[in-house]
């Protein structure tokens, strides 16, 4: 994961993601990086546009998010109009409690 992290933070800087790009930020994070690992994976960059994998990753988890938003939205109103309801039911019965005064 620490080898995407130090892809990521490089393309953010709009530096050039090279073996020894990402070796110097591993050994600053004190991290010993594995050859092989640095090797694949900028290997595996260079047929990638990170900038469109980004934009579709993020759509993807935005859909949720705006769902369940929609969804908690939702059941908040509709217990705002049981608790109006039951508030209405509540006078109605005060008031007929008192015309049964009335005439009791």
């Amino acid at each position: 994961m620490e080898y995407i992290y130090a892809s990521m933070l490089l393309h953010s800087a709009r530096k050039p993601i090279t073996e020894e790009s990402i070796k110097n930020i591993l050994k600053a994070a004190d991290i010993e990086a594995d050859d092989i690992k640095v090797k694949a994976l900028v290997a595996a960059l260079k047929e990638v546009n990170i900038d469109d994998i980004i934009k579709s990753a993020t759509l993807s988890v935005a859909a949720p998010v705006v769902t369940q938003a929609t969804t908690e939205a939702t059941t908040r109103v509709e217990e705002k109009k049981e608790e109006k309801e039951e508030k209405k039911e509540e006078v109605e019965e005060t008031m007929a409690e008192g015309l049964g005064a009335l005439f009791g």
